[in-house]
């Protein structure tokens, strides 16, 4: 990684920086700044060279009058506008995430899998160039999406990151030498599977996070965790974000809330031969049945699959972008050379 990430950078626009352009009904454009490029939309025509030189949070005419602003966009609109594979995990999550594992500068961190390659970014960000991210991913299309987006965004492949294809508890202990991690991230449908491999690899002290979609999940691997009797007493969570309309007097909430996405679970890994103490319950029904471990079962849970066709397609789309930001030219958000970053549906 240099040692300021394109997507990283502040000051005046520079060739080859992403731009986020916001027209007059909120529409959203990403452009790759190109001297001698023309921005186009059916409202006219925007030069990159009237961008390029001009401070972050600038507003810029086209040439029929048509004002944009223009800003560097914030991770959190790049993971949002970017090709998706798999889901994403939303920047509420992300930063749970970053806050409840405690990702520092120079961590050595595991996760898996790596989906899109969101919360990766997130992780990379956190970490800084003295920190290691190991990702593990089942699926070869959904690792080259992750990658390109990484590539897209940086301008270049992250020297402290890597992609390990495969299951994680096959794979792990190739990766990563027993006691060496300081947090994993598992963010898979059934990440119970893994816990023994985990429990090798991450240091005494350090952070387990499961981020899973439904109860079932939480509570097979809450109980899958205590049952290993090497970590502390899972604690769990979950987020929601309700956004607030406010003009003038007509203060309300937002009739749209981001509301569940997902469950985020933590443990710390004990020493070795450590006995946690038994902690004092009220009695309350915590045996189940073999009928009850039939409803967690990866089947049973479900898993949303994006189509063959959808997805060759989103791999071409994240591809072209990560080669053109990689070598510094054109458009890094779309193909066609304009990528919306929030499609409204409104024309401006």
């Amino acid at each position: 990684m240099t040692e300021q990430s394109r997507g990283e950078r502040s000051g005046p626009f520079l060739v080859g920086d992403r731009v986020q352009l916001t027209g007059p009904k909120g529409r959203m454009h990403t452009i790759t700044l190109e001297p001698g490029k023309m921005f186009h939309s059916h409202k006219g025509l925007l030069a990159h060279d009237d961008l390029i030189g001009r401070p972050d949070g600038s507003v810029v005419k086209n040439q029929v009058g048509i004002e944009y602003l223009a800003l560097r966009p914030l991770l959190s609109d790049f993971v949002m506008s970017m090709p998706r594979g798999a889901a994403i995990v939303y920047p509420k999550d992300a930063a749970q995430i970053l806050a409840q594992a405690d990702i520092f500068p120079g961590a050595s961190v595991v996760e898996a899998g790596v989906g899109s390659g969101a919360l990766s970014l997130w992780l990379l960000r956190a970490i800084g160039p003295a920190g290691r991210l190991m990702s593990f991913e089942r699926r070869e299309d959904f690792a080259s999406v992750a990658r390109d987006n990484v590539a897209t965004f940086h301008g270049a492949d992250p020297e402290n990151w890597s992609i390990t294809l495969g299951d994680l508890a096959e794979t792990l202990p190739e990766v990563a030498p027993e006691a060496s991690v300081d947090r994993v991230v598992l963010d898979m449908l059934a990440p119970w599977e893994c816990l023994e491999s985990v429990g090798v690899a991450l240091k005494p002290g350090g952070v387990l996070l499961c981020y899973i979609a439904t109860v079932t999940q939480l509570s097979r691997v809450a109980e899958a965790i205590r049952a290993t009797g090497e970590y502390t007493e899972p604690q769990s969570s979950e987020t929601m974000v309700r956004g607030w309309h406010v003009q003038g007097l007509a203060v309300r909430p937002d009739h749209r809330m981001i509301a569940h996405t997902g469950f985020l679970l933590t443990a710390r890994r004990l020493a070795p031969d450590t006995i946690l103490p038994e902690l004092k319950r009220r009695p309350s029904k915590t045996e189940f049945s073999d009928e009850d471990v039939e409803a967690w079962t990866p089947g049973a849970l479900g898993e949303r699959q994006v189509s063959d066709k959808a997805l060759r397609r989103r791999v071409r789309a994240a591809d072209a972008a990560a080669t053109r930001s990689r070598d510094g030219g054109a458009d890094a958000g779309d193909p066609s050379g304009e990528s919306p970053a929030e499609p409204s549906g409104e024309a401006e």
